[in-house]
């Protein structure tokens, strides 16, 4: 789970534009990852060699990152965050919707990539697999 206690000095305000440029940052760097436009230049979308685990656009205003989650961990993190609502056209149990604000900072930023990648990771044939999931960006 996340680390979800973290003390003022640590909270730097992340805006949007910042969160999208933290994560897709983080992103472009996993192995086995692309990135396309499919929907228009207003949706990028970051795939595990075939899937996505990772989407950006901006809603009315804001811009946002859309990232799945395991289901417990997302319904936590909803709780926990108020810059955390459901995936926005997504499933809403299995994908979460981050927006730049006072409770996400740089490290949970790169947290939900980096886990958004192994749950994708995780779903493919061990054969098209970049890395393990198990084990990919885990602390020893």
């Amino acid at each position: 789970m996340y680390e979800m206690k973290r003390s003022i000095e640590e909270l730097i305000t992340l805006d949007g534009q910042e969160l999208q440029k933290i994560a897709g940052n983080c992103a472009v760097g996993l192995p086995g990852t692309d990135l396309e436009h499919r929907f228009g230049p207003d949706w990028r979308l970051y795939k595990a060699r075939s899937k996505v685990f990772m989407l950006m656009t901006d809603m009315p205003g804001r811009p946002v990152v859309i990232l799945k989650a395991d289901p417990d961990d997302a319904a936590a993190l909803r709780e926990q965050c108020a810059d955390v609502t459901p995936g926005y056209h997504m499933n809403k149990r299995h994908w979460i919707t981050v927006e730049g604000g006072g409770t996400i900072d740089e490290k949970l930023v790169k947290e939900l990539v980096i886990d958004s990648y192994r749950l994708v990771v995780g779903g493919l044939p061990q054969s098209e697999q970049p890395v393990d999931p198990r084990t990919y960006g885990r602390r020893a």
